[in-house]
């Protein structure tokens, strides 16, 4: 997980991310964290006026619905030529 990004929600067995309470709170607290992106369920976008301006201003916020949109969000992309696990040869069984 990119250490920059702040994430809140929670996931259902389906991959759906349901809206969280206290979101004010929340994005203050990432903010004097320094994190700069902040992850959070589409259906909080309402929650977002809350939010004072200043801190709007500093965090950059993606809404999200489904886990597969959070984990494009939040993982670190692959670095060219960086070596995976995946990569490496696998012993044999």
């Amino acid at each position: 997980v990119r250490s920059d990004v702040a994430m809140t929600g929670e996931i259902t067995l389906r991959g759906l991310v349901l809206p969280i309470g206290g979101l004010k709170e929340k994005t203050l607290a990432a903010q004097r964290a320094g994190v700069k992106t902040v992850i959070i369920p589409k259906r909080n976008e309402k929650d977002l006026p809350d939010v004072p301006a200043e801190v709007k201003e500093e965090l950059e916020f993606i809404l999200v619905e489904a886990v597969d949109e959070v984990l494009s969000a939040a993982l670190e992309k692959p670095v060219p030529g960086d070596v995976s696990a995946a990569a490496l040869p696998q012993p044999k069984a």
